[in-house]
């Protein structure tokens, strides 16, 4: 596990320089990029959600390309479209901003159901089809979506697919005071994501990607990550519960978590971590617990506290039977 260890090393240092005391946050972005899913960035304006997905394509030295969501946008407008070629007489397909391998969907919510659709096939399938013909998308290709939790007007929730397509719903939130007064610094002459230089290469994070699907997950852990999935299903105050991609989200991103942390083997600790991260915004809270202001990081933070932990050897490596 030196290589991804390495590797994530290389990407927090980098990416700390711009975003400030936002470890585990920055952890979360990086077990997101390991696992190849997508990143719901669920915050309020002015924490640093553009210059967090700026930043990290400039550290991977990859395309980067941002989609500023309005309410008149088209689908055509995020997968491109095909324009008829009067010299040539034939149909010229012409890219739009969805094919890039770093894509910010910036504040998301406030674009059409219509619109929001176009990114379901990129976000699942690595594809877009336009006039009939599929593209693929260039790899890695990470989606990383913003919205504001607290202003609603002229906004479109997201329908429960889409959601159910994003690996983890993350929050930055507001530094501390001296990490404030430490962004006032750094930024008094220009801004420190000027500065920030590749530090990985393509090549070494498709290769991350397949070694942490190398780490042991035991039978007594794949059926707690189930049962806790499962259990989201069955409580009263949830009116739809997690689908099984929440379970295979908290296998894959369990394994990268303890992949960063040197380990070949997951431990119920990764999934108690990662558990309100990727399994709230898949849920439908029930209309009388709303009026508790019961929410689903509530919710599952207490799945967590009351399905029982597996015990035994959890290192213990897989038999061939």
């Amino acid at each position: 596990m030196e290589k991804v260890q390495s590797f994530s090393k290389r990407v927090m240092e980098n990416l700390e320089k711009v975003i400030v005391g936002k470890t585990h946050t920055l952890e979360m972005v990086i077990i997101s990029l390991l696992c190849q899913g997508h990143l719901l960035i669920d915050d309020v304006p002015g924490v640093g959600k553009t210059i967090l997905a700026r930043s990290l394509a400039k550290s991977l030295g990859v395309k980067f390309s941002r989609i500023q969501f309005t309410p008149d946008m088209l689908p055509s407008d995020v997968t491109g479209v095909s324009i008829f070629n009067q010299v040539t007489r034939e149909f010229e397909f012409r890219p739009g901003p969805i094919m890039a391998q770093i894509v910010l969907a910036d504040e998301i919510n406030r674009a059409t159901p219509k619109t929001q659709s176009a990114l379901l096939e990129a976000m699942e399938e690595r594809q877009v089809t336009v006039d009939g013909v599929t593209y693929p998308l260039p790899v890695p290709f990470l989606v990383l979506a913003t919205q504001n939790p607290i202003e609603y007007e002229g906004t479109f929730p997201l329908p429960e697919a889409q959601l159910d397509r994003f690996l983890m719903r993350i929050k930055i939130g507001y530094p501390s005071l001296y990490d404030e007064m430490k962004i006032l610094e750094l930024q008094q002459l220009r801004h420190p994501i000027e500065e920030l230089e590749p530090v990985v290469e393509v090549d070494e994070l498709l290769e991350v990607q397949q070694i942490i699907r190398t780490v042991y997950v035991s039978r007594s852990l794949r059926q707690y990550i189930v049962e806790l999935t499962r259990a989201t299903r069955e409580n009263q105050d949830v009116y739809l519960g997690s689908s099984p991609r929440g379970s295979l989200g908290l296998f894959r991103a369990g394994q990268a978590r303890a992949a960063i942390h040197g380990r070949d083997y997951v431990l119920p600790d990764d999934i108690k971590v990662l558990a309100e991260n990727i399994l709230s915004h898949r849920m439908v809270i029930q209309p009388s617990a709303r009026l508790r202001n019961l929410s689903a990081d509530q919710i599952v933070h207490e799945l967590v506290t009351l399905v029982p932990v597996p015990g035994g050897d959890l290192a213990f490596q897989p038999s061939t039977a």
